[in-house]
């Protein structure tokens, strides 16, 4: 058996990942660009609005003319006319007078404010009635309000949302600069694996990993491409590992991570130039056996063959470092789901337990319920709603203390 090497933890494999480069940049168009990663930031190239808008059905006028105004005695105001919704506003309003308008009509010059039609009441052709006064700039939304002009709109390494497109759309920005979406190629290993298609003979099983690590691939907004299975045999490796260098941005390996005498991958990464080993081993359970390597500007992982041990390995770490490549900025970790612990539970020092757990509603809290089981039961990993950590100088966590879920 070959001992592990260059074991490093979390912490460390984090600060690893930050040094990872990024995809170079391409333009795309608006349609595009849900989940896409700016690698340039944006700048607002006018107002929105652009004009002064109202935000409400009513009448525009000057506020100062409804002061006083009461259900008792109204303000009463001469109705100059009507602005229809994309009419441009052009004739000023006079003392005393006020125009019909709609939500986001825009106000005539010299108005200040909408009087709500709730609070209204038309008298006959040309007189209107306002029961309650309004201040300057009630129910309006100012030129620049929203943006201004030259302001910073997105910054560089966002992953746009799509309130995020809305505002770009809202400035008439069609196309903008985005880094690429990262591509990666996938490849099962074992001589027990047999596709999911098949009924596996006695002493096999089906390719699960091939197929959680595509999904979880694409989840998180990058391009998986499923290269095939292959027996731990060293050629074979070698050759889909070739195919994948030459297409992708990424490797993943399931399996062949390990020390057993048959895991050829790292032979198979030493065996091309400019190779670098930056892991071999993650001080974590489950997912010790996890390799992070360089191959000139393509990454590879190594993952644990184990399917539980390959998911907690890929929502830890892989996840990350595809952001990393995609040019996703990320300042801090989003909070986690808080929960009392249902059981005692008992750690080792000087490695990370993540424990899988089940959320159950219990009077106003949530309890963490850990679902036990090996990291080959795929079952476990269906019944949880997330893992919670146990960090390393640890000796385990108690009935009801408070922890933090990282939900799936």
């Amino acid at each position: 058996m070959k001992p592990f090497f260059q074991v490093k933890t979390s912490e460390e494999i984090h600060k690893i990942i930050q040094t990872l480069p990024c995809l170079p940049e391409e333009k795309i168009g608006l349609n595009d660009g849900l989940n896409r990663v700016l690698s340039k930031a944006v700048f607002s190239p006018e107002d929105l609005p652009h004009f002064p808008r109202a935000t409400m059905d009513g009448f525009a006028v000057r506020a100062r003319d409804t002061f006083g105004a009461s259900e008792a005695v109204p303000a009463l105001l001469t109705l100059a006319g009507e602005i229809g919704m994309g009419q441009q506003a052009r004739e000023p309003i006079e003392p005393g007078y006020c125009f019909r308008i709609a939500t986001g009509g825009m106000l005539p010059p010299e108005s200040d404010a909408v009087a709500m039609i709730e609070h209204s009441q038309q008298l006959d052709d040309q007189t209107i009635e306002i029961f309650k006064p309004v201040s300057p700039l009630d129910y309006v939304i100012q030129p620049g309000e929203d943006i201004k002009k030259a302001q910073p709109v997105l910054p560089a390494g966002v992953r746009l949302r799509p309130q995020d497109l809305g505002i770009l759309a809202g400035l008439g920005i069609t196309d903008f600069r985005v880094y690429r979406q990262p591509k990666v190629a996938i490849i099962s290993t074992g001589d027990e694996i047999v596709s999911v298609e098949e009924q596996p003979p006695p002493g096999f099983i089906r390719d699960i990993n091939s197929i959680t690590l595509q999904a979880l691939t694409a989840k998180v907004g990058a391009l998986p491409d499923f290269l095939g299975r292959t027996r731990d045999n060293y050629e074979q490796l070698k050759a889909l590992c070739e195919k994948g260098l030459n297409q992708a941005d990424m490797i993943l390996i399931s399996g062949g991570s390990s020390v057993g005498a048959r895991d050829y991958t790292l032979e198979v990464i030493h065996s091309f130039p400019g190779s670098e080993i930056l892991a071999h081993g993650i001080s974590i359970s489950p997912g010790k056996p996890t390799i992070l390597a360089r191959i000139g500007d393509k990454i590879l992982w190594g993952l644990p063959g184990h399917v539980v041990s390959a998911m907690i390995v890929f929502t830890l770490f892989v996840k990350t470092s595809l952001h990393q490549l995609e040019g996703e900025t990320i300042s801090k970790q989003p909070p986690g789901f808080q929960a009392r612990l249902s059981r005692n539970m008992a750690s080792s020092q000087g490695r990370e337990d993540y424990i899988r757990v089940s959320l159950e509603k219990q009077g106003t809290e949530w309890l963490a319920i850990p679902i036990l089981g090996k990291s080959g039961l795929i079952s476990t990993m269906v019944k949880a709603d997330g893992l919670i950590r146990i960090d390393q100088n640890c000796e385990g966590l108690e009935k009801g203390e408070w922890v933090e879920v990282m939900l799936f």
